[in-house]
């Protein structure tokens, strides 16, 4: 049937509603921009496997200026080497192992420093003398950390630059238990690593986010702040939580005399967190989810072909043609033996996800397909067609076959797959 031409008062009725559309469309494409651009991101600091020792109070005297701080940062040094529990040394000797100084804050008088100092010795100097427990730390696993700032009633990780954002990224953590992952959060990041993602149960999804940042785990460390008023005391309930359910580990409190000692009560908040996750982790409390799928793992050439010997086995039973092998007899026995090499290769695989579990569902079924070693998320599109990075022992037909054993339907391209119900 011919459409009907439209009316021009018609048209002229439906031109602002056009206009509007496109308008809207115009500030929805402005705000994402918006979100991913600004000034947001704290890189972390580099990881140094140095011995840091902090919160040093010092108070001398002395005939100038520059003596009496000479003096503070001896004092400094010796009361850090008895913190850490050090044999007796000479002078000369402790200051060979002192690499750095960290002035935290500092008054100086015409004949009197105070000041409260960090001291970092090298460990390759200072670890001998210290013994094992300090020249060698059993570490954990990567772990993810989300630090959550919740004050005036919002919640916000990476969106905004925020104190308890720069307060983890500014630490250093190379003397810890605890393998610290420090996301940047600039740009996808501030989008990806939100809030609402600490209430996500799907394993798809944390696996993904997991995988993209190399780590095994994730720990979320939420500090409440309450101001009494503006200037005023500041009131922190800090909560330690762990894992993609966010199981409560602990929780304590801080109290900051004014919003100008709320960097310092930070800070000792987070040498609070890194003492409790580590005391978790010797309790063997802070392990990795056995529900999440730890990808990267080496196999070696023999076991690789005895997965794949398998796997072929299972396709001749099933009447499967077996690649490289002719004739109607062909059976799991013409399968390649342990000393044939498999390689693994990677490819693209297409999947139409309109909604959430359908997305879960789908990365779960490839994943589980026999031969498939890692399955990462390269594009997410819920409502429309996400791609993934598949890692298959084998080449892309046996793909093919794998997941077509799994109920996929399988349109093979040039190293790259559509897989549709």
């Amino acid at each position: 049937m011919a459409s009907l031409p439209i009316p021009p008062a018609a048209s002229a009725r439906r031109l602002p509603y056009l206009l509007a559309g496109a308008l809207a469309l115009a500030a929805g494409g402005a705000v994402v921009l918006a979100q991913v651009l600004g000034d947001r991101g704290i890189a972390p600091v580099a990881t140094s496997t140095d011995i840091e020792v902090q919160g040093i109070k010092v108070d001398v005297t002395g005939k100038t200026p520059e003596e009496a701080r000479e003096n503070g940062w001896k004092l400094a040094q010796r009361l850090a080497w008895q913190k850490l529990g050090g044999p007796a040394v000479s002078d000369s000797q402790l200051e060979g192992m002192v690499s750095a100084i960290l002035v935290e804050s500092e008054q100086l008088g015409p004949r009197r420093y105070i000041a409260t100092l960090g001291v970092i010795f090298d460990r390759a100097r200072a670890g001998a003398l210290l013994g094992g427990a300090e020249g060698q730390v059993q570490r954990s696993a990567p772990m993810l950390t989300l630090p959550v700032l919740i004050t005036g009633g919002t919640e916000t990780m990476f969106e905004v630059r925020n104190p308890w954002q720069r307060a983890w990224a500014e630490h250093q953590f190379g003397a810890s238990a605890i393998d610290y992952v420090r996301p940047v959060g600039s740009g996808g990041e501030s989008l990806l690593l939100t809030y609402g993602q600490t209430g996500r149960r799907s394993r798809a999804w944390w696996t993904g986010i997991l995988d993209q940042f190399g780590a095994a785990d994730v720990l979320i460390p939420i500090a409440r702040l309450t101001y009494s008023w503006p200037g005023g005391p500041v009131e922190g309930h800090f909560t330690a939580r762990y894992g993609p359910d966010s199981k409560y580990l602990a929780e304590f409190r801080m109290r900051a005399p004014n919003t100008d000692q709320l960097p310092q009560m930070l800070e000792m908040a987070v040498q609070r967190f890194d003492v409790l996750f580590s005391q978790a982790l010797a309790q063997g409390v802070l392990r990795p989810d056995p529900t999440l799928r730890l990808e990267g793992v080496q196999l070696s050439p023999q076991v690789r072909a005895l997965i794949e010997a398998a796997r072929r086995a299972e396709e001749g039973e099933t009447g499967e043609a077996v690649p490289g092998v002719s004739g109607a007899g062909a059976t799991a026995s013409a399968a390649p033996t342990p000393d044939v090499p498999v390689a693994l290769g990677t490819y693209t695989v297409q999947v139409a996800t309109p909604d959430g579990r359908s997305f879960d569902a789908a990365l779960a079924s490839v994943r589980s397909a026999a031969g498939v070693r890692a399955a990462t998320i390269s594009s997410t599109a819920i409502g429309g067609t996400s791609v993934m990075r598949v890692t298959y022992l084998g080449d892309i037909n046996g793909l093919a076959n794998a997941l077509r054993a799994v109920g996929w339907q399988v349109a093979v391209g040039s190293n790259a797959l559509g897989i549709s119900r």
